[in-house]
């Protein structure tokens, strides 16, 4: 049945009402069709690409990956910069862990194990931090370590620690200690100049210290003012150093001068003791008593309101105990030891005892000085070596071996390690009473436990040992000292006139012997016409001429061998060269005649250095490469073998 125009158009309506849809969204909207299968194909291949380069991504990592590139970049650093320190917050997990293990260590005071430890977990995965290097640099310099401690130190610094303040501190320490105050206000500039870290007051307080101790007042009034640029105000305690430097020098003048000043910026009132010791000090050396024991009383009465430290109390004792008025410093000790109440209040320390002990040895009372000493452990106080060494030093001054002897002994027990300067005394002091046996002992002791005494007291030990007769111990003494020690010229010459004395002039050629094969000593002409001299005396002086001579001819022996070592080494190159350069690198058979020839004349133009090509079916330029690379390699075998073997036996060619 025919529809007209109108009702077809009403049919359509009604069935689009019938079946609508919402359009689909632009989102999903998408092109489904294609012009060709080509074209179908390579929107397939795009898709593939762009899902293997840019991969779907999670929630999480699209979280970070937006993040990351809304994150600034960061600005490229500069690799000569110093490295800024780890803040203290990075000593947790491991690291905290490996630090309290090396704190047990240095407990145990195996301090050996404790820096071989921190020297290799620099290259584990756990890394030490500079607060664990600081503690094992600390312990070293408590027990006066110093080489150990500058050699960890280095290490640590080519390891890329970076050193913070109180590390620096311990290296200006050690320098001050060991008497180099210019090397350590080297290390100072250089701190001052390039480190990223600033100076604290305890810097300051060490190297005014350490200044004032090794004599260089002035420096250390700089480095008051030095202080005072850099905003830190100098406290009583740098003023408390340079006025004892002051009564050392014997300024009373500068001693009063500071103490105006440091009243002027405490407007008038000083609540630190710690300056009235050294202020006692100017006022005797004026003569003025009365005033001086005024000043003891306000610092010291009962109603005084001044804070006495520890070190305060012991400046105190110092100038009472030094002016003749040590029976007053016994009492005023007395009462330090009653207020003592660690770690409430420390009242006593390890320089109160030196002090007191000072003063009975100056007393003359030699036995309550021990006594004084070894009271230290009751109050919890440890001595070190150099408080053996100060009372071990004034009982040997006084003829008092054997109880200097005693108290070496207590040393072990206490846990403390004798320096070079402990056994220096023993030793002198047995030479003053013909024990030279047991001084030689002392010394062989030191030499055995590590240290390295110093020429001076190799050549008393030599000399003490010559005078009684020993010349074999002091010859033996020489040859265990001889290559730890730069002997001079004085100290060959007394061994070898020792030895010629008694008639052992084939020693003394051994000895000369060994000099000449040492490439460090410098046998030179006046000590050979001394030892000329000395074997002119038996007609032996022709021995020393031989010996040269035979010398000479073993050294222009050895350079031959070298020379024909050399050349054996060039010979074995050539052989190899020959071997290694079959006819086929050419590109075509030749008869054996022939291959004979090119091998000869390629052998002698790659020993020469030049290579010329062949006219054969390998491109000539590669021919050359050829050969040289293999001559080369050739050549590096046989100096290699000669390096190996030490000599060629030139027979085998």
């Amino acid at each position: 049945m025919a529809l007209s125009k109108p009702t077809f158009l009403t049919h359509l309506q009604n069935l689009a009402k019938r079946h609508h849809r919402s359009p689909p969204s632009f989102i999903t909207f998408r092109h489904l069709s294609f012009n060709t299968p080509e074209e179908a194909a390579a929107e397939r291949r795009r898709r593939k690409r762009r899902l293997r380069v840019e991969p779907p991504l999670s929630s999480a990592h699209r979280s970070k990956q937006q993040a990351q590139q809304v994150a600034p970049s960061k600005p490229i650093q500069n690799p000569n910069a110093p490295k800024i320190p780890e803040p203290v917050t990075v000593l947790t997990g491991n690291r905290l862990n490996l630090h309290n293990k090396i704190l047990k260590l240095i407990r145990e005071n195996d301090l050996e194990e404790a820096a071989l430890y921190t020297r290799h977990s620099v290259y584990s995965n756990c890394r030490p931090t500079v607060y664990t290097v600081n503690a094992v640099l600390n312990a070293q310099l408590r027990q006066s370590k110093y080489a150990d401690l500058l050699s960890l130190h280095r290490f640590i610094t080519l390891a890329g620690i970076a050193p913070n303040v109180i590390t620096h501190n311990l290296i200006f320490q050690t320098y001050l200690d060991c008497k180099k105050p210019d090397t350590a206000l080297e290390h100072y500039k250089q701190f001052s100049n390039e480190s990223p870290v600033n100076p604290s007051p305890t810097t300051y307080r060490i190297l005014v210290k350490g200044l004032v101790d090794n004599g260089k007042l002035e420096k250390a009034l700089e480095m008051k003012e030095e202080m005072v640029e850099k905003g830190l105000a100098p406290d009583p305690v740098v003023y408390s150093y340079l006025i004892l430097g002051c009564a050392k020098s014997g300024d009373s003048d500068g001693i009063f001068k500071l103490f105006e000043e440091l009243k002027e910026k405490k407007d008038g009132v000083l609540e630190d003791g710690v300056i009235y010791g050294g202020l006692m000090k100017g006022y005797f050396m004026r003569g003025m008593e009365k005033e001086a024991m005024e000043c003891y009383e306000e610092a010291c009465g009962e109603n005084s309101k001044v804070k006495m430290s520890a070190v305060a109390y012991n400046y105190v004792l110092d100038a009472l105990s030094k002016n003749g008025k040590f029976d007053e410093a016994l009492r005023l000790f007395d009462r330090m030891k009653n207020e003592h109440s660690p770690p409430r209040r420390l009242a006593v320390n390890l320089g109160s005892f030196n002090v007191i002990a000072d003063g009975y040895c100056a007393e003359g009372k030699f036995k309550e000085a021990m006594e004084a000493f070894r009271l230290m452990g009751d109050y919890r106080c440890s001595p070190d070596t150099l408080s053996f060494n100060n009372l071990i030093d004034q009982l040997c001054q006084n003829g008092l071996l054997g109880e200097a002897e005693d108290l070496y002994g207590e040393m072990g027990d206490k846990g403390v390690n004798p320096d070079e300067y402990t056994y220096v005394l023993l030793m002198d002091a047995c030479f003053k009473v013909d024990r030279i046996d047991d001084g030689a002992s002392y010394f062989r002791k030191m030499v055995e436990s590590g240290l390295r005494p110093n020429l001076a007291v190799y050549n008393r030990l030599v000399d003490e040992l010559v005078k009684v007769g020993k010349v074999d111990e002091a010859k033996s003494f020489y040859d265990t000292m001889v290559k730890k020690l730069k002997m001079d010229d004085a100290s060959y010459k007394f061994m070898i006139k020792a030895l010629s004395d008694v008639g052992k002039l084939d020693v003394v050629l051994k000895m000369v012997d060994e000099m000449l094969d040492d490439e460090s000593v410098d046998f030179n002409e006046e000590l050979q016409e001394f030892v000329k001299e000395e074997l002119r005396n038996e007609g032996r002086e022709e021995d020393l001429t031989k010996l040269m001579e035979e010398k000479e001819r073993l050294k222009a022996e050895a350079k031959a061998r070298e020379i024909e070592a050399a050349e054996a080494a060039k010979r074995s190159a050539k052989a190899a060269v020959s071997s290694l350069l079959p006819s086929k690198l050419f590109g075509k058979k030749e008869d054996e005649s022939q291959s004979t020839a090119a091998n000869e004349s390629t052998i002698e133009a790659a020993s020469e250095g030049e290579v010329q090509a062949q006219d054969v079916n390998a491109g000539p330029s590669e021919e050359a490469t050829v050969i040289e690379s293999v001559a080369a390699d050739s050549n590096s075998v046989g100096e290699a073998t000669v390096a190996d073997s030490g000599a060629v036996d030139t027979k085998s060619f």
